[in-house]
């Protein structure tokens, strides 16, 4: 009996070692495949799962966000994380908003850069923010219409 429970105790342990490199090679793959715009393979598993995802492109990294704030640059960026439910629901109807309408949203993945994002103080997810000569305009905090999404960029972005 104790034998058997040994075997399969093992066999319990190499299927979760194969496991394991199954999903570090699939993990490899789709970032040798994709367009990776986060200058770094040490993502977070939902970021992977994201990357192919034209939603989730126009990403802007936290160095290059600052630099754009401080010069002044008008900029509209939505903080969102894969793992935000709310998120989730909003980046479908929001992205394509933007870009019909001609905005040049960028998008900044707090899974990723929340805390190097801090100063910038977003509270929750999803959060959409436009900044114009070097300080915050306006922002909508949580998940909202898309008819208010569309106000937004009409009133403060594209004016």
């Amino acid at each position: 009996m104790q034998k058997k429970m040994l075997i399969i105790i093992g066999v319990i342990v190499v299927l979760f070692v194969a496991l394991y490199f199954v999903i570090d090679y699939k993990n490899n793959k789709a970032l040798e495949g994709s367009d990776n715009p986060y200058g770094t393979t040490d993502l977070e598993q939902p970021t992977i799962d994201q990357l192919d995802d034209p939603n989730y492109g126009n990403q802007i990294l936290p160095d290059d966000l600052k630099e754009a704030v401080e010069s002044g640059e008008a900029v509209t960026v939505y903080y969102y994380s894969p793992t935000c439910v709310y998120c989730q629901n909003t980046t479908p109807y929001l992205a394509p908003l933007a870009e019909e309408m001609g905005v040049d949203m960028k998008k900044l993945n707090l899974l990723e850069f929340a805390q190097e994002v801090t100063q910038f103080s977003i509270r929750s997810t999803p959060t959409l923010v436009h900044y114009k000569d070097g300080k915050e305009v306006t922002r909508i905090e949580g998940q909202a219409e898309e008819e208010v999404y569309a106000e937004f960029f009409e009133e403060y972005v594209l004016n």
